[in-house]
């Protein structure tokens, strides 16, 4: 690491006291570190493998975005970069803890107003990651093509290479050339999205103030959003009950919840195998009987 770290500090012209640095944690995407300079100052480092640069790239330029809205607390990013040993994203440090109902609620009137932010199509700017996915985020003006072809599609694409049984093949083509009557009365715009909003990638600061992290930011239907926040649980009654107050869900949304959770449950068998596919087939089979 001490290539890095005095890479990271001619980027930065910050002075680091490695004797104070620290790992944060070993994750199944990233290593974290929290490295203190000479003065002090605590900075959270997220670090990889050289060619996954791209990724904290793309981050940054997410968490950015994200920055928009002035409800919504994301860490500021400090540089990102590589290294022949690392590719690095640092950040400000935030002593978080677990949410609250205070804090939730909070979050549901920010989450509604990052989702007025608008884009003239779907998309986002730069293709990032969702995990250590790579998110393909070409722009289009069609939802569900975009969905079918830039999230469904490259997860089943993976999935097949990962040796998935050819009844998931079957079963998806079915699936994507139906996706569109999930939309024959709904016409969601572009708005601007976390992207992997589900429970471990929000906490609050002691003033109960919360945070987002971790984004895979994008244009899309806000529903895509709302929709993951159930999958792996982690949000109190009082997110959805101030969300809907300051912008309620169309009807039909619990209907999509599905179709847009598939794509997640597809990429955690992607990237951990296991009970993830028959979770998937649970859900496809759930979604080809409407």
């Amino acid at each position: 690491m001490r290539n890095s770290y005095a890479g990271i500090a001619a980027q930065t012209s910050l002075e680091f006291d490695l004797t104070l640095s620290e790992p944060v944690s070993r994750g199944d995407s990233n290593d974290a570190h929290r490295l203190t300079t000479t003065d002090g100052q605590n900075y959270f480092l997220k670090t990889n493998k050289p060619e996954m640069a791209f990724m904290f790239a793309a981050e940054q330029a997410g968490l950015q975005a994200l920055a928009r809205v002035e409800q919504l607390r994301v860490p500021t990013t400090i540089a990102t970069g590589s290294s022949d040993e690392h590719a690095w994203l640092l950040m400000e440090w935030l002593d978080l803890i677990p949410g609250n109902a205070s804090a939730g609620r909070h979050l549901g009137r920010a989450l509604a107003e990052l989702h007025q932010v608008r884009a003239e199509q779907f998309g986002f700017d730069t293709d990032n990651t969702i995990g250590c996915t790579r998110q393909f985020n070409g722009w289009s003006s069609d939802w569900a093509e975009f969905f079918c072809q830039r999230r469904l599609l490259p997860q089943l694409e993976r999935a097949m290479s990962n040796g998935a049984p050819e009844s998931l093949q079957r079963d998806m083509e079915k699936l994507l050339s139906r996706v569109d009557q999930w939309f024959t009365d709904y016409a969601p715009q572009p708005s601007l999205l976390h992207g992997d909003l589900w429970g471990g990638n929000w906490a609050m600061l002691s003033n109960n103030q919360p945070v987002v992290f971790d984004p895979a930011a994008y244009f899309g239907d806000r529903e895509a959003d709302i929709a993951m926040t159930y999958l792996f649980g982690g949000f109190p009654a009082e997110f959805y009950v101030a969300y809907e107050a300051a912008w309620p869900l169309d009807a039909g949304a619990q209907n999509r919840r599905p179709l847009y959770n598939l794509y997640h449950v597809l990429n955690h068998y992607n990237l951990f195998g296991g009970s993830y596919l028959v979770q998937a087939d649970r859900i496809i089979a759930e979604l080809l009987a409407t």
